[in-house]
């Protein structure tokens, strides 16, 4: 929910901003300074920040920071800044306005980056420090979360590997503030009896599936008072994670029964509670503990031991804003389920229901192209588990690492000679800016034309994974035009359409070559919704229910 994220799950697990450690890296008493700060780290990328600090005995009237990158690292987005790159050398000088800094004051400026980090740092000219200029790791060996849409704290991330590439560790809790507004796109069609409002919130699982399978739940999630990863009974009683290692070992077994067919199960969720909601069929699900947190389910990982259950999950946020619950398909298309809360009004909202047969015809037509075809996962009894998610199936070899580069080049391209105009908040249609591409750079001014932004042109994984270039910061400029950006070419508008957000549905993945998965899954959904991607909240796309006063909610396994 990754806006990520969402409730945003994503590669790691959560720590205090305060947590973060940065090293100041002085060069003398009486030359400026400059300090390399890891603002965030998701496993596969990271945010940093460089704080230049004139520390020495005039005004600067311009400065340089340079580093070097390991092999295979890159940089994608960046601001306040100007970027030059030869190889695995990287440059960056002043915009036009941040140059000059006063003697004590300071200036900074930052970007999002993948694989290793800066080394050999120097600002104008000389040593940042005796360090060498690496970047801060984030205290105890754990991240902080992978950047998302500012205005949704459920946006799904996805999950990244964890060092071995055979699980992922999502975190479990929002990346921003609560959305300070309600999506439009659920549905409220009925009124029911309002229990209490209390700390606890009653959340019902319905099997309607039809299938004879036993069911087990899981909720898992982090306490957004104390920051702890852990569980949650059937009662709502939070209990943190203990124990873990070097190498994951077996988490305790802390499944709660299921209903079965055309049964339905309560169970209690404590407020200020951020996570997933697991539910398994015929088989419980293989959780592992790290020294870093919880490693969970990834399937479309080599030697995942939950790749053949038949399992999804739902994300949720529940704190003093509310509650936010989705159906996620950003990394798999798995158990159709539908979504839904009920408020202090009566009023129930609710979405992510599949049409009739809806699940079937999601795999049809992905088995159907050549491109997607090997992304649907049969076990060997014959069910289909899982068709996976575009970014996925590339990662494990089942579909091409390259397969949008040709419309990516061509979109980007466009801007070489006409604006891209980014108007990211609907609710302030006087803030907006501009993009025009310069090689493989499109740079982003504000109305005063201030360059704000600059993004380097994206790979595949990067669109797919709305990561990388395309990462977006938990800020105000930056990360709103990432998400627009990655929505655009997620969706293959941009290009053709020079405004952003801009078009309908009907309007989406019209491109060549375009996200089969995400197309087909919006195509089979009752009103058009679902979480095809990290930031398909953009336009409101996404299966999303919000209620600033919950009082119950509920997950309905549909038939298939």
């Amino acid at each position: 929910m990754r806006r990520t994220r969402t409730l945003i799950l994503t590669t790691v697990a959560v720590v205090a901003a305060t947590a973060t450690a940065w090293f100041a890296l002085p060069a003398s008493a009486a030359a400026p300074t400059a300090s390399v700060t890891t603002v965030s780290d998701w496993g596969t990328g990271w945010q940093s920040e460089v704080t230049i600090s004139n520390t020495g005995a005039s005004a600067m009237s311009s400065w340089k920071v340079e580093f070097d990158l390991p092999a295979g690292a890159t940089i994608g987005s960046f601001w306040d800044a100007s970027l030059s790159s030869a190889g695995t050398h990287h440059t960056f000088t002043n915009r036009s306005w941040n140059g000059s800094v006063p003697v004590d004051a300071k200036v900074t400026f930052g970007f999002i980056g993948s694989g290793g980090k800066p080394a050999n740092c120097k600002l104008n000219g000389q040593p940042c420090g005796d360090s060498g200029g690496t970047s801060g790791d984030t205290a105890g060996g754990a991240s902080s979360p992978s950047p998302a849409n500012p205005t949704n704290p459920n946006s799904p991330g996805g999950s990244g590997p964890v060092a071995g590439g055979t699980t992922t560790a999502p975190t479990v809790a929002p990346t921003t503030a609560p959305a300070t507004k309600a999506p439009t796109t659920p549905k409220a069609d009925e009124t029911t009896a309002v229990p209490p409002a209390s700390n606890l919130l009653p959340v019902t699982v319905s099997n309607k599936t039809g299938r004879g399978d036993s069911v087990f739940l899981y909720v898992l999630g982090v306490n957004l008072t104390t920051g702890k990863l852990g569980y949650v009974n059937s009662a709502g009683t939070f209990t943190a994670w203990t124990g873990g290692g070097a190498v994951p070992v077996p988490a305790p077994d802390v499944a709660i029964a299921g209903p079965g067919n055309g049964a339905s199960t309560t169970i209690k969720v404590p407020k200020n509670l951020s996570g997933r909601l697991y539910m398994s069929f015929g088989q419980k699900l293989d959780f592992r503990l790290t020294t870093g947190g919880l490693v969970q389910p990834a399937p479309w990982a080599g030697g995942d031991p939950n790749r053949d259950i038949l399992f999804d999950w739902s994300e949720f946020t529940l704190n003093d804003s509310g509650l936010w619950l989705n159906s996620s398909q950003v990394d798999m298309f798995a158990v159709p389920h539908i979504v839904s809360v009920t408020g202090g009004n009566g009023v129930t909202s609710k979405t992510g229901e599949l049409k009739a047969g809806g699940r079937q015809a999601v795999i049809n037509a992905v088995k159907a192209s050549p491109d997607f075809a090997k992304s649907v996962v049969t076990r060997a009894d014959g069910t289909v588990l899982r068709v996976l998610a575009p970014g996925k199936a590339a990662d494990a070899g089942l579909m091409s690492p390259t397969y949008l580069d040709s419309y990516i080049s061509s979109a980007w391209t466009a801007y070489t000679s006409k604006n891209l105009t980014v108007v990211p908040f609907t609710d302030q249609p006087s803030v907006r800016y501009t993009g025009r591409t310069s090689g493989n750079v499109m740079n982003f001014t504000d109305a005063s034309g201030k360059t704000v932004a600059s993004f380097t042109k994206p790979s595949t994984a990067n669109v797919w994974g709305c990561d990388g270039a395309l990462a977006a910061p938990n800020d105000q400029v930056v990360g709103p035009i990432a998400r627009t950006l990655c929505a655009a070419l997620t969706r293959t508008t941009l290009g053709r359409l020079d405004t952003q957000p801009s078009g309908t549905a009907a309007d989406f993945y019209q491109g060549n070559p375009a996200n089969l998965y995400a197309k087909v899954i919006h195509e089979n959904m009752t009103d058009g919704k679902a979480y095809a991607f990290a930031f398909d909240d953009v336009q409101n796309q996404e299966s999303l229910v919000h209620d600033g006063d919950p009082r119950q909610a509920g997950i309905t396994l549909t038939p298939f």
